[in-house]
């Protein structure tokens, strides 16, 4: 079951040189992060910023996560944030031409506060989340094709499909096939997909994401863009070791839900 968690806050932005709001959630790490991601920008707790998860952790190697602030105008910048990670950020999303939203798969080290936090066009920060009790090691363990040892079989593999939703935007959903290595498994160097640019058929950028080791193995990222049924996608990634990855996926006609309605 997926269930939503929003810091309800009524806290005051901080201002320029002033302390942070004080953290609902309580997190030892939450005024380091914040110099850190923040800097002198306003910032806030808001329920508008829906994090979506499971209720429970049962894979800390692969724990799903959504960010959806399709309630909030002029979003121009989503950060998925593990307070209590090796690693804290997970991902780093610009929707310039999409609905501010982002789903996709981390790792959890231990129990930890897991936050969405949204920036608008006038700098401010909107921040919302809550805690989830996990499993230590998600991301101190080998990736499972490194224990198989079939990673570089498969390597760059990349999967996607997207549908329309409405008239003029879509749903994609692309996967690859990456070990996502963090560099705290012992021998095995860091290693992962570093940026993604989503763009259309005219070469106009809907979305680009930096993407950092946090995210599970074999990532694979849902997001809301603007280009309507019958529209090539353009999908373009790179990893550390500069090795580039490039998919071309066709917004179907009709969405799912209608196909299987004629049916």
């Amino acid at each position: 079951m997926i269930a939503m968690v929003a810091v309800l806050g009524g806290a005051m932005p901080a201002r320029a040189g002033a302390p942070y709001p004080a953290d609902p959630l309580g997190s030892p790490m939450w005024q380091a992060h914040a110099r850190t991601l923040f800097g002198d920008d306003p910032v806030r707790f808001d329920p508008r910023v829906r994090v979506l998860y499971p209720e429970i952790a049962e894979n800390q190697r692969s724990f799903p996560v959504a960010i959806d602030a399709r309630g909030i105008a002029d979003v121009k910048r989503i950060v998925l944030l593990v307070d209590l990670n090796p690693i804290p950020i997970a991902i780093d999303y610009r929707p310039v031409a999409a609905a501010p939203y982002v789903a996709t798969r981390i790792k959890l080290d231990q129990r930890t506060p897991v936050r969405g936090a949204v920036q608008l066009r006038s700098g401010a920060w909107l921040v919302s989340g809550g805690w989830v009790d996990a499993a230590g090691g998600g991301c101190s363990t080998p990736p499972v094709s490194r224990v198989k040892g079939d990673w570089a079989q498969h390597l760059g593999e990349i999967r996607g499909e997207a549908w329309p939703v409405g008239e003029t935007q879509s749903r994609l959903r692309v996967s690859f096939r990456h070990p996502m290595d963090t560099g705290l498994v012992d021998n095995i160097a860091t290693y992962h997909l570093e940026t993604l640019r989503v763009a259309n058929a005219a070469g106009r950028t809907l979305g680009d994401m930096e993407i950092w080791a946090a995210v599970a193995e074999d990532p694979a990222l849902t997001l809301m863009l603007d280009a309507a049924a019958g529209e090539s996608l353009t999908v373009d990634a790179r990893d550390t070791n500069g090795r580039d990855y490039h998919a071309v996926i066709g917004v179907a006609k009709q969405s799912p839900g209608l196909l299987a309605a004629q049916r």
